[in-house]
């Protein structure tokens, strides 16, 4: 029944959406035809749209794999002073989404941003020659961002995966003249390879739909934002934008697949962990110095973004000088008494919690299932629960905007179609998409704890339901509470479900809230950092809690 109830719900808000999305763009009229999707291929601006899409996805992917994979296994094979604060600190970027970083990186690298002032001042530039950086290579300054925020997903996974490998292979390879660069390419990073293509998936998919980062740096020729353009001709006998989506979720599917074949089913039988103990070497002096380099140089770079975001927030102007010219708190005053603000922020947090109440209940009950039950369809339901890490966000919301409109199947959901009302169907979106938090941290619970406990409860007459709340759950509480965390953390910083759904001011979440306030003149990228700076703030806090229940498991939240 719970499995039953399970699949109903992520068919319903996951696997229809996304079917009504290909429908609309195969059928016209009722006629199957595939001239629409041929006339994408047609048209050299969304072409180039998907190249650039394709290039970003591809290169973040890249650049994320080699700055995580040096960082991962320097932090696993060796001991070095302030080591646990330089991986703490590897985390950071995860408590800012891109496109709120992407304020901070153009007052950074922007024609009078902080790059141009410091060059002029060490005579490397002619004053007033001001360079606008961004504007010369916007896509660079996408990939770099993405990178920079997606680098520890990958790294959690590649440092998990790094601690699992059974040191005894790498001792018989190095016994047979296998050392060095050698062995680790032919022996220790095909064991990783599973883990690496978890992260590197997530990565690859995210960084091939977001929707945000493209839009603060004024990138309109990438499909995200091409598909965020034609929202208006939905219902207009318009199929380019149903298209579109169905484009991207066929390179996402088939990137996906591909490296499922290459990667993801390789697996290599490795004794007990137990049978050898992994040598950690302990470093000192030059070396513990080198060793730390990587984590300084890379942090420094990843919290350059955060660093522009807050510096804006509490500068009363900054332009054309490295340092903001003056110094006020008043913006957090202002953000928090904008007449967008404040219900952004409850608006957030009614969703994201309402969101979280969803999975904590779909979530368990599916890790109930899929490691507890006999069902012989159980595996199926652990695999539709990981679906939203691999079905594009913008795909998703995409079908729920058509599936909401007037006659849709959801419309019930929005209320009067001439004056809807978001909130049930943002509450669903944030649910559906981070529904695997909880299922992967509940399931790694429920491996954990012995079935004896429980069948000792049925013995003693306790009922199913009962046998859960009274023993069970307190057992797996720390993994259920840091999957619904994490789930209600980036539900309040949810993009693009936020861009495209919430569409009436009084109904914007935070995220919507700090988009458009950056767009207004004056005062606005001012209150909007300052909303970004309080959005660090929790995520930071709720970061530190997940990580302080699941330790290294956190990783596993983020495999596909």
């Amino acid at each position: 029944m719970i499995g039953v109830a399970a699949a109903a719900f992520i068919g319903s808000f996951l696997l229809w959406p996304v079917a009504t999305t290909v429908q609309g763009g195969l059928f016209l009229n009722g006629e199957f035809s595939l001239a629409y999707l041929l006339a994408v291929f047609r048209n050299p601006v969304y072409v180039e749209g998907l190249i650039n899409a394709f290039v970003i996805a591809v290169s973040t992917t890249v650049l994320t794999t080699l700055i995580a994979v040096p960082l991962s296994v320097i932090s696993v094979r060796f001991n070095f002073p302030l080591k646990g604060l330089f991986s703490a600190a590897v985390l950071v970027p995860m408590i800012l989404p891109p496109f709120v970083g992407a304020i901070g990186m153009r007052q950074i690298l922007g024609p009078y941003g902080v790059l141009n002032a410091a060059l002029m001042q060490l005579g490397l530039l002619e004053e007033g020659a001001w360079i606008d950086w961004i504007g010369q290579s916007r896509l660079l300054g996408v990939i770099l961002l993405e990178a920079l925020y997606l680098y520890p997903i990958l790294y959690l996974n590649a440092t998990a995966a790094l601690a699992n490998v059974d040191p005894a292979m790498e001792e018989a390879a190095e016994n047979l003249g296998c050392t060095g660069l050698r062995r680790f390419m032919r022996i220790t990073l095909p064991l990783m390879m599973p883990g690496l293509f978890a992260g590197g998936t997530i990565v690859f998919i995210w960084s091939f739909t977001e929707l945000g980062t493209p839009l603060m740096f004024d990138f309109t020729r990438v499909t995200s934002v091409q598909i965020f353009d034609g929202i208006k001709d939905i219902g207009a006998d318009n199929p380019f934008p149903y298209a579109l989506v169905i484009v991207m979720l066929t390179f996402s599917v088939l990137a996906y697949a591909l490296g499922k074949r290459l990667f993801g089913r390789q697996s290599y039988a490795m004794m007990a962990k137990a049978t050898a103990a992994s040598a950690v070497r302990e470093l000192r002096g030059w070396r513990a110095a080198l060793a730390m380099a990587p984590f300084v140089f890379v942090t420094g770079l990843a919290i350059l973004p955060h660093a522009g975001v807050v510096l804006t927030s509490i500068s009363r102007d900054w332009y054309r000088t490295v340092l903001p010219a003056g110094v006020t708190l008043g913006h957090y005053t202002t953000a928090l008494g904008h007449s967008m603000t404040l219900p952004s922020i409850a608006n957030s947090l009614h969703y994201a919690g309402l969101a979280m109440i969803v999975d904590i209940i779909v979530g368990v009950g599916i890790a109930w299932v899929v490691v507890r039950s006999n069902l012989r369809w159980r595996g199926a339901l652990d695999a539709l629960a990981m679906l939203p890490l691999a079905v594009p966000g913008m795909v998703v919301a995409f079908g729920y905007l058509t599936l909401t409109q007037e006659g849709g199947g959801l419309s019930f959901l929005v209320g009067d179609p001439k004056n809807p009302d978001p909130m049930l169907i943002l509450v669903i979106a944030y649910a559906v998409r981070r529904l695997p938090y909880v299922v992967r941290s509940t399931v790694a619970g429920l491996q954990q704890t012995s079935v004896a406990l429980e069948e000792a409860a049925a013995n003693l007459g306790c009922p199913p339901l009962r046998t859960i709340r009274r023993v069970t759950l307190p057992l797996i509480a720390a993994n259920v509470l840091a999957g619904a965390l994490l789930t209600f953390s980036f539900a309040m910083l949810e993009v693009s479900d936020s861009l495209m759904l919430a569409q009436k001011t009084e109904d914007y979440p935070i995220t919507k809230a700090i988009f458009v306030l950056f767009q207004l003149l004056g005062e606005g990228k001012y209150v909007a950092s300052s909303l970004g700076v309080w959005a660090m703030a929790f995520l930071t806090m709720t970061i530190l809690a997940v990580s302080l229940l699941l330790g290294r498991k956190m990783g596993a939240i983020f495999r596909v």
